[in-house]
């Protein structure tokens, strides 16, 4: 039987952000790692391979396709209400040990995924644009394992998602490369962006750099993309007051309509170091983001725990114009322009009318290609 390193290279083709280097070697350009990648060797992702001086990366099939809401990404001003079909591969650049997707993102670094091998079907960016039509999804998200590694594949999804009149968007560690969100930017909407700390020490452990993160923020919303950041509050490691203003001065910085969430961490994987995180950690969260001067700060997780933070609220009238628990819409007044009924103060994101499109069937589908 195959091991999952020789299925999953079967399943590759000639990378596209790739940079010939001399003797075979060849620079990849997918993630902020850059890696030098020689003749028979791996990026840190493993799953982008060099043979024979030619960089491989992931193609033709997913290991996880889901029809969900849009919430769950989460997405709250990318339209809100909308079913988002979600596909995943394998791999990731970073290993943190708190995942909470770790059987797909750690696949080829820990022998625990070893088995995730059987779930990965054959699919063509043609089927998967197919099942966003069936599935009645208004978005198309990469998501599940790193999308900037596999992002040609991603790419050639969108591009026939695109012509059947879907938004595109990717759910990332930021860990990108100008090279990596020039290739992409012609066929995306949206980045979902995890900011999982404000200390360099924290990232490396995780196996990233902060200024990287930092500077996708700030290159994707400047290039016109719809930006909404993450932070997973983990207690003891990421939710010191300091750290927590500096999060919040800095997104607010870039732009003061970029949505912050703070979500709720449950141990998980290889991290039990930490309690869970409760309704006052993130109400505390949320509080520093809106005195920074954030307009849409947003507490995860934990429905029907946190209050009004699952809720889109006008800035300027501070009136609800979408009531939320967890991952369904129980109220929306906004108009169809992003406009406040009460004060008409236009709120930033995405938007189109919620009529008919809210409370569709969100069943798991499974493509072969």
């Amino acid at each position: 039987m195959a091991t999952l390193q020789e299925t999953l290279d079967s399943f590759s083709a000639k990378a596209e952000l790739a940079q010939a280097c001399g003797d075979g070697a060849v620079r990849c350009l997918a993630c902020g790692h850059r890696c030098l990648v020689r003749p028979g060797r791996r990026g840190v992702c493993r799953v982008r391979f060099n043979r024979g001086g030619e960089l491989r990366m992931p193609w033709g099939y997913v290991a996880g396709l889901q029809a969900d809401p849009v919430e769950k990404k989460p997405f709250y001003h990318l339209l809100p209400g909308a079913t988002a079909l979600t596909f995943g591969m394998l791999g990731c650049d970073f290993h943190c040990s708190f995942c909470q997707n770790w059987v797909s993102s750690q696949a080829l670094r820990d022998p625990a995924c070893e088995g995730i091998g059987l779930s990965i079907q054959r699919a063509t960016p043609e089927t998967i644009a197919d099942a966003a039509g069936r599935t009645r999804a208004e978005i198309v998200v990469s998501s599940y394992n790193e999308p900037l590694i596999t992002a040609e594949w991603a790419a050639a999804i969108f591009r026939p998602a695109r012509e059947r009149g879907c938004k595109t968007a990717i759910v990332s560690n930021g860990n990108a490369t100008p090279e990596v969100l020039a290739f992409l930017r012609p066929h995306l909407d949206g980045m979902k962006i995890d900011l999982k700390a404000m200390r360099d020490a924290t990232y490396r452990k995780l196996g990233g750099v902060l200024q990287n993160t930092l500077d996708t923020i700030q290159a994707a919303r400047a290039s016109g993309l719809w930006v909404e950041v993450v932070t997973l509050l983990i207690p003891g490691l990421n939710d010191d007051e300091k750290e927590l203003w500096d999060a919040a001065r800095y997104l607010a910085g870039v732009s003061a309509d970029i949505p912050w969430h703070v979500t709720a961490y449950h141990p998980d994987y290889r991290y039990d170091d930490s309690r869970p995180t409760g309704a006052a950690d993130l109400a505390k969260a949320a509080d520093i983001g809106q005195e920074a001067g954030l307009r849409y700060v947003y507490a995860g997780n934990l429905p029907g725990m946190v209050k009004e933070l699952e809720d889109t609220l006008c800035p300027k009238c501070r009136k609800t114009m979408i009531r939320r628990r967890g991952y369904s819409i129980l109220e929306y007044r906004l108009r169809d322009d992003g406009a406040c009924t009460e004060c008409g103060e236009i709120l930033a994101g995405i938007w189109r009318t919620p009529e008919g499109k809210i409370g569709k069937d969100r069943t798991p589908i499974r493509v072969v290609g």
